[in-house]
């Protein structure tokens, strides 16, 4: 990563950013504080914080716009609609209240190069107005596909929101000079949308996760998880395209059943509340909060086995930002979601666990079950993990890609392509 950027301005365009710890804000905080670090003056457009409980930060409440500066980046938050409860219409709103506002209040100054996360939708179109505006190169690195997350989360009204969100996703990819994706899954869908394959690059996150202490047995303690006793562990968002029903459903399954298998999940999300009401009378599912930065790798390891899931109907949509911290805990991973989409193919060239049936809880449990029964494979799978986090997904390596990609842009190799206004 031998690229200066001293001089440069750049402008970072994601409705997430730090404070918030999981979903794009890792990875959109630290590309910008990594440009910074190498002598770019980086200002970020971002909202309120509010993920993942779709909740602004206490700290940012009230408030209509500021400025602050983090890890010596200036960050400009627009405040925006958070719902707390996701259909079509109200996430809608929430990504028009983004653009209008930064619309109307953008970071002053002309950036060299603007670099804009998708999701939200809002944020590429707020980023290819900035870069059209001052003639500047636009990328967009696209996280999710926000037309076909319409179409396949289960949000409802998602259906009749698709289209919409398909054609001007499509209008600011086509507009970009670049585009990036986190996986190779993606491309299909953003050259259909028109995208020449020449100016689409790979550019897979990186892991952000710290490594485990080793402490396993002591971590196990404090989160009070007996020695033999299985546990299955999901982390990160509870929203409606994880398809969570399916691990309540599991445990009951395995309440009445020996030995004793705990489901656990831990983290925020819109559809937490819910999942506590399912899972009320079921004694062997625990719902944690979030843990702080400095524990989560222990409670990873901590666990037997590791379960990323989606509904049947997510396929080429997204691909789940906890795997890369998964396959960093050195545990073995259960993935129940669509053979055929990307987060299956990511889990099966990790080399790191297993693909099982979505909304299956007998399939879910059978492979959870044959992993603890046979702790040399489960130990063989988990070790893959780290083994695929260095060669792949290695900070130094996620963070080259994307100063190679914007350096690509800078130097003029890529064109910068007019937004249309029709």
């Amino acid at each position: 990563m031998s690229e200066s950027f001293q001089g440069w301005r750049v402008l970072v365009v994601s409705a997430n950013y730090a404070p918030e710890h999981a979903g794009i804000a890792p990875y959109s905080t630290g590309i910008a504080e990594h440009l910074a670090d190498r002598g770019a003056r980086v200002d970020v457009l971002a909202a309120m914080p509010h993920y993942p409980a779709w909740r602004v930060h206490d700290d940012y409440r009230g408030r209509w716009r500021m400025v602050e500066w983090r890890g010596g980046v200036r960050v400009h938050r627009r405040r925006g609609y958070v719902p707390a409860r996701q259909t079509a219409a109200r996430r809608a709103a929430y990504e028009l209240s983004f653009l209008a506002h930064g619309s109307l209040r953008p970071p002053a100054g002309r950036p060299d190069v603007v670099l804009s996360q998708v999701p939200s939708l809002a944020g590429g179109l707020l980023g290819g107005r900035i870069a059209r505006r001052h003639g500047v190169p636009h990328i967009v690195v696209v996280q999710d596909l926000m037309g076909a997350a319409a179409a396949q989360s289960g949000i409802r009204g998602g259906g009749r929101a698709a289209a919409l969100a398909a054609g001007a996703e499509a209008r600011v990819l086509r507009s970009a000079a670049l585009v990036g994706v986190v996986h190779e899954s993606f491309t299909d869908r953003v050259t259909a949308a028109g995208v020449s394959p020449a100016r689409v690059r790979v550019v897979p996150n990186w892991t952000h996760a710290r490594s485990p202490s080793g402490e396993r047995r002591a971590a196990r303690a404090r989160l009070g998880w007996a020695e033999g006793e299985c546990v299955l562990l999901h982390a990160g968002n509870m929203g409606l395209k994880q398809g969570l029903e399916v691990l309540i459903d599991t445990a009951r399954l395995a309440a009445s059943r020996t030995p004793r298998t705990r489901i656990v999940l831990m983290g925020d999300g819109s559809r937490r509340a819910h999942l506590a009401t399912l899972a009320a009378d079921v004694p062997n599912v625990d719902l944690l909060p979030p843990a702080a930065d400095a524990e989560f790798a222990d409670v990873l390891a901590a666990a037997d086995v590791l379960v990323v899931t989606q509904r049947a109907s997510v396929l080429d949509m997204s691909l789940p930002s906890k795997l890369t911290s998964y396959f960093a805990s050195g545990r073995p991973v259960v993935a129940s979601v669509d053979p055929t989409g990307g987060t299956a193919d990511e889990v099966r060239r990790s080399g790191a666990g297993v693909v099982v049936r979505p909304e299956d809880p007998e399939a879910l449990y059978g492979a959870a079950r044959a992993l603890a029964e046979d702790p040399g494979r489960a130990a063989a799978l988990g070790a893959r993990g780290p083994a695929y986090v260095r060669e792949r997904l290695s900070r130094q390596a996620g963070l080259g890609r994307m100063t190679a990609l914007l350096a690509e842009a800078m130097a003029g190799e890529a064109p910068v392509v007019g937004l249309s206004e029709s």
